[in-house]
C-alpha cells in the first residue's frame, strides 16, 4: 500500500490518501486515485510512504489500518509541479529509508498525474449594442458587459465581463468566451447587464436581459436583437423595455486546452528578475536598508521575493539559465544604468538557478554605488526583446519577469508605453513593492480596474500582463507574497495562448478543471 502526504510550510505532514492493498506483490500498480489539488502559485511538496500490510489486516478498510503496525518499505518525494512538467506527467522516484541515508536498493516508486475530467467545451461570442440609453450628462455612456450565471439557489454569479468602450452608445466588444465551467449547459440561463462605466466603481445600469446559450446561439442565427429591460425601481413599479438592443454577431464553439496541458506537452516557463539599486533604497551595510545582507542568514525583502517567487517557476523552466538585472545604480563604468546585468559580465545577463540570482545580488551591492532616479522602461523593453525574439525560434516558451522595486516610478508614461508593446508578446510581468513607499501608480500599472492600458499614442494594451503586489499589505494576511503574485499567472499565459490559436503538441490530453489527481502510484 502507498500514502500520499502533503507536506506543509511548517513540515507537517497531512494524508491526502491511500491505495488499495495489493498481496503478495513486488511489483503492484495502484489503481487507487489520491486527489490533489493542483495551486501553480505554490510549491506543493508531496511525500510518498510505501507499506508491506501484514496477511491479518487484509481484511480491513485501508482508512482503518494503523500504520504502525506496518512494515515500512520506502519513502519519496517530489513537488507536484515536477510531475505535472513531465510530457507524460509521469516521474519515476528512488525510495529510500526516512532518514534518507542507506545505501541498500528499496525500489522505485512511478507516480502518474491527470486532470480530473471536465468538459472542454466553450463558446466565443460577439456582442454588440444598438442604441443604448445615454446615462452621461456631457458625453456619451461608456458601456460595458457583465455575464452571470444562475446559481440552483438562485443567486446570480457574475463569470465575465467585457472590456468598456468610451463614448459609444452602439458599441462592438472584443469576442468573449465562456468555459462550460461557467455557463454549466446550454440551457442554463445567464445574466446579461449593460452598464455604463464610472471610475469610481458605481457604475449605473444601461439594462439587463436573462437568455439561455442556447438562445443567444438562435439570435447570431437569425441575425436578430433582443431589446434590454431596466428591472422595476422604487420610481418605476413595473419593468421598463428600452430602445436599446443587444445583437450576438458572433458564435463559435471550440474546445480550450488547460494551463496544464500545455506544461505537460512542453512549453516553458522562462524566469527573469530585475532589480531596483536606487538609492532610495538605504546604504546597504546600515542595517535599516532595504538591501541590508543580515550576518544571520534572515533574508531581506529583495532576497525573500527572489526565493519565494524561484522556487515555484524554477520547476517549469528546463535548463534554469535565468537573465539577471539590476537598475538605478551607478555601475561598474561609472554611469548610472537603468538595466545592467547583475552578474558583472557585459555580454551575458543570464545566471544559473535560484542561487546563482542570489549570489550575483549579493555581489552586486558590492560594486554598484546606489542611484537613481526608478526607470522600468528600459528593463520591460529587455524583457520583451527577449521574449520577442523567442517567436522566431518556437512557439514553446513564455517569459516572466519579476521586477523588485522600493520607490515610485519616474517614468510612468514610458513604462506604460512599453508596457503596451508587450502585451502582444509571450510575456508577464510581476511586480513586488517593498518598503513604505506610496504605490499608488504601481495599482495603475496592474489595470485590475477594467481599463486596459495606454500608451501615449493612444494604443490601448492587447492585454493585462502585470501583476502588482505591496510584500507589506501581503505581510499582514494569510496569503504568501508568492501566492498573490502568481494567482493571475495561468490565465495570463492561457489568455496569450487563446489568442493566437496556440494548441499543446499532443491530441490525446484528457482535460482537466484545475484539480489534479496522482494515479497508478
Amino acid at each position: 500500500m502507498a500514502v500520499v502526504y502533503a507536506k506543509k510550510r511548517n513540515g507537517t505532514l497531512e494524508e491526502l490518501g491511500r491505495t488499495e492493498v495489493i498481496m503478495n506483490n513486488l511489483e503492484p500498480a495502484w489503481i487507487q486515485k489520491i486527489s490533489v489539488n493542483y495551486q501553480f502559485e505554490i510549491a506543493q511538496p508531496l511525500i510518498f510512504h510505501v507499506y508491506d500490510i501484514d496477511s491479518q489486516y487484509h481484511n480491513l478498510p485501508v482508512k482503518n489500518l494503523n500504520l504502525k503496525d506496518q512494515d515500512f518499505l520506502g519513502e519519496a518525494s517530489c513537488v507536484l509541479s515536477e510531475i505535472v512538467t513531465k510530457r507524460n506527467r509521469t516521474l519515476t522516484l528512488n525510495l529510500h529509508n526516512q532518514d534518507g541515508h542507506g545505501l541498500k536498493n528499496l525500489g522505485t516508486l512511478t507516480v502518474q498525474a491527470e486532470e480530473t475530467v471536465a468538459s472542454r467545451n466553450a463558446v466565443e461570442m460577439t456582442f454588440r449594442c444598438y442604441h443604448l440609453d445615454n446615462k452621461d450628462l456631457f458625453s456619451k455612456s461608456d458601456p460595458f458587459l457583465r455575464i452571470s450565471r444562475i446559481a440552483e439557489s438562485g443567486v446570480s454569479i457574475p463569470i465575465c465581463k467585457t472590456e468598456v468602450i468610451n463614448n459609444n452608445l452602439n458599441p462592438v466588444w472584443k469576442p468573449l468566451c465562456l468555459t462550460m465551467q461557467q455557463y454549466m449547459s446550454k440551457d442554463n440561463p445567464v445574466i446579461i447587464e449593460c452598464f455604463d462605466f464610472n471610475s469610481s466603481g458605481n457604475h449605473v445600469l444601461i439594462g439587463k436581459l436573462q437568455k439561455t446559450v442556447a438562445e443567444l446561439e438562435h439570435l447570431h442565427k437569425t441575425r436578430s436583437g433582443v431589446n434590454l429591460v431596466l428591472p422595476p425601481s422604487h420610481l418605476r413599479r413595473v419593468e421598463k423595455i428600452t430602445e436599446g438592443q443587444l445583437f450576438v454577431d458572433g458564435y463559435i464553439e471550440k474546445q480550450l486546452y488547460s494551463f496544464l496541458d500545455y506544461i505537460s506537452s512542453g512549453f516553458e516557463l522562462n524566469f527573469m528578475v530585475a532589480v531596483d539599486f536606487t538609492a532610495s533604497n538605504g546604504i546597504p551595510h546600515n542595517s535599516d536598508s532595504l538591501h541590508y545582507i543580515d550576518p544571520s542568514g534572515h533574508l531581506n525583502a529583495y532576497q525573500q521575493a527572489i526565493m519565494e517567487v524561484g522556487e515555484v517557476i524554477q520547476f517549469y523552466d528546463s535548463d534554469r539559465r535565468f537573465p539577471a538585472w539590476g537598475f538605478g545604480a551607478r555601475t561598474f563604468d561609472g554611469s548610472v544604468s537603468h538595466c545592467f546585468n547583475l552578474n558583472g559580465i557585459p555580454t551575458d545577463s543570464v545566471v544559473t538557478g535560484i542561487e546563482g540570482i542570489m549570489a550575483a545580488y549579493s555581489s552586486t551591492l558590492y560594486n554598484v554605488t546606489l542611484s537613481g532616479p526608478t526607470l522600468f522602461g528600459p528593463v520591460i523593453n529587455k524583457a520583451a526583446e527577449i521574449a520577442g525574439g523567442s517567436l522566431s525560434v518556437n512557439q514553446n516558451k513564455y517569459f516572466i519577469l519579476l521586477i523588485i522595486t522600493d520607490g515610485v516610478v519616474s517614468d510612468i508614461q514610458e513604462t506604460k508605453n512599453a508596457l503596451v508593446r508587450a502585451s502582444d508578446l509571450p510575456l508577464s510581468i510581476l511586480i513586488v513593492g517593498v518598503g513604505g513607499a506610496d504605490f499608488t501608480q504601481m495599482e495603475v500599472l496592474d489595470a485590475d480596474d477594467g481599463h486596459r492600458l495606454e500608451s501615449s499614442t493612444g494604443r490601448v494594451a492587447t492585454r493585462d500582463i502585470v501583476q502588482f503586489v505591496p510584500m507589506r499589505e501581503v505581510h499582514r494576511g494569510e496569503i504568501s507574497v508568492v501566492q498573490a503574485l502568481l494567482e493571475e499567472l495561468p490565465g495570463q499565459f492561457l489568455s496569450y495562448m487563446r489568442s493566437r490559436d496556440i494548441k499543446p503538441h499532443f491530441p490525446d490530453i484528457v482535460h482537466a478543471s484545475g484539480q489534479g489527481t496522482l494515479y497508478g502510484v
